[in-house]
């Protein structure tokens, strides 16, 4: 889910530091505006850890293995946090682990905060909706809907980014058939995801519900 350095053109790269710049700079500017903006840096720090941590466990899905993103998660719980904690993330990856890579932090924190901040808008829906659902029902739902969403659109954003700027000097019908197998093996990561995030919030619920801030 991250893109490395070398397959996109500057134009985009500087494109996806001014989105990102302006997206941190509203998201810090909602927090804020909270009562106690503070409140919620324990939970971000925890969930930025389990963001980091993820990109290492890798699932083998034919025709490859994915890797889980939990960018969805993070919205659902963090809310306005999603996008810094997101951003943190995958700074430490690209200095640890060459996940991405510095030039493209903007990008890749586009692609997957930006559909974090959706999930949280999602889940936050539970609330507002006037279907007439149970607590647990709406909660596991919405759960699911913020982590399916969420590790869908940055799915989608990843890979219309990546197939439509394939460097010239590649085999473009090489790189595409592997490109469209890969975006496959993402399909069932979608569910999971939808599922793992429903599971964690339904626990928080239980154990913890202040922490589910949204």
């Amino acid at each position: 889910m991250h893109i490395s350095e070398g397959i996109l053109p500057s134009k985009i790269l500087i494109s996806g530091y001014a989105i990102t710049s302006l997206t941190l700079w509203y998201s810090l500017r909602q927090l804020n505006r909270q009562s106690n903006p503070s409140e919620g840096i324990p939970q971000a720090a925890l969930l930025t850890a389990a963001f980091f941590v993820a990109s290492g466990i890798h699932l083998p899905i034919p025709p490859a293995s994915v890797h889980f993103v939990l960018n969805g998660l993070l919205g659902a719980v963090l809310g306005w946090y999603a996008f810094p904690a997101i951003f943190v993330g995958l700074l430490f990856q690209a200095v640890m682990f060459g996940h991405g890579g510095l030039t493209t932090l903007g990008i890749n924190a586009v692609i997957m905060g930006i559909p974090a901040l959706i999930a949280g808008f999602i889940f936050n829906l539970r609330n507002k909706t006037k279907l007439k659902l149970s607590e647990n029902l709406s909660l596991n739902l919405f759960g699911f809907l913020s982590g399916a969403v969420g590790v869908g659109l940055a799915t989608l954003l990843f890979f219309s980014l990546v197939i439509t700027h394939l460097p010239s000097a590649w085999d473009q019908d090489t790189e595409k058939a592997a490109i469209y197998g890969l975006m496959l093996a993402h399909v069932p990561l979608i569910f999971i995801e939808g599922i793992f995030t429903a599971m964690v919030v339904n626990f928080l619920r239980r154990v913890k519900p202040e922490i589910l801030i949204n």
